[in-house]
This record gives C-alpha cells, sequence and structure tokens, in this order.
C-alpha cells in the first residue's frame, strides 16, 4: 500500500484524493473528540453533531487539497512544483471561507495555508529534517 508521498505527483490522482480525504477525516474525528471531552454537550445528538461536522469538513479539505494538487500538476505538465502544493492549500482555504461564509476568512486561509502547502513540499524536495533524533 502507498504512502501518499510516494505516490508521483500528477499520477493517480483520485487514490491521492482518496488518502489525503480519508487522514483528514480521522484528524477532524480525533480533534473533534477532544472537543466534546472538553466541552460536554448537552445531549448525545449534540455531541454526535459536533463531531460529524468536524470530520466531514476536515476529510473535504484533504480531499480538496490533493484533488486540487494533482490538477494542477497535470494541467501545468509541473509534478515537482511547489506552486501545486500552493494551489492545493489555497483550494482548501477557499472551502473553509465559504464553510464559515466569511471572504476574509477565505481570503486569509488560502494564503496561510497555500504557504504551508509550498514551504512543506519545497522542504521535502531539500530533504529537510525538521525532527532530528539524538545520536547514540
Amino acid at each position: 500500500m502507498y504512502d501518499y508521498g510516494e505516490i508521483l505527483e500528477g499520477r493517480d490522482g483520485i487514490r491521492k484524493t482518496w488518502l489525503a480525504g480519508r487522514l483528514g477525516a480521522f484528524t477532524g474525528f480525533v480533534a473533534s473528540a477532544y472537543h466534546v471531552a472538553l466541552y460536554s454537550p448537552e445531549t448525545y445528538l449534540e455531541g454526535l453533531t459536533r463531531i460529524a461536522k468536524s470530520t466531514v469538513t476536515m476529510a473535504t479539505l484533504g480531499a480538496v487539497f490533493a484533488a486540487s494538487s494533482c490538477i494542477s500538476a497535470e494541467l501545468r505538465d509541473a509534478p515537482e512544483d511547489p506552486m501545486n502544493y500552493f494551489i492545493g492549500g489555497c483550494a482548501s482555504g477557499m472551502m473553509i471561507g465559504a464553510r464559515t461564509n466569511s471572504f476574509l476568512i477565505g481570503t486569509s486561509s488560502c494564503i496561510g495555508l497555500g504557504a504551508l502547502g509550498a514551504f512543506s513540499k519545497f522542504a521535502r524536495q531539500q530533504n529537510w529534517s525538521f525532527l532530528v533524533h539524538p545520536q547514540k
């Protein structure tokens, strides 16, 4: 089974979208479970609604990121360009803006997530290490 990073850019976009959506759903579920545990809902239905809303939102953001970056890589014919990840992050940011009905949040999320995506792609290309393990 391939990891998200092992699949070449611009190839197998459906598989990358599935993997990113699944990771987003897991992240949204864990974060919303903590939120429900810390801020107890009044009813079980309210807690379930909170969990479902966060899980679906994060799954959508992951899938939109993967699909947008893959489509961008194919259309631009530049599979290893960090701009593809910027475009994917920007598309996810626009989804956050649509979810909150706020142009300001959408614009700032677009720029922030796009920059984060491009930076992460560039860091992976340069083999940067952020977690340095101690030597024995």
